[in-house]
């Protein structure tokens, strides 16, 4: 996430969230998602 904030020229990243959820059994899916911001 930082480095796709940084690619894109964002100064910050807000409102980061985090989620989980189980896939199967011994296996987890788990996501992380921000918004991206720069500062003018």
């Amino acid at each position: 996430m930082i480095a796709q904030a940084e690619a894109m020229g964002a100064d910050a990243i807000v409102a980061a969230r985090y989620s989980s959820s189980a896939v199967t059994q011994g296996a987890a899916e788990v996501m992380a998602y921000g918004t991206a911001v720069k500062f003018i």
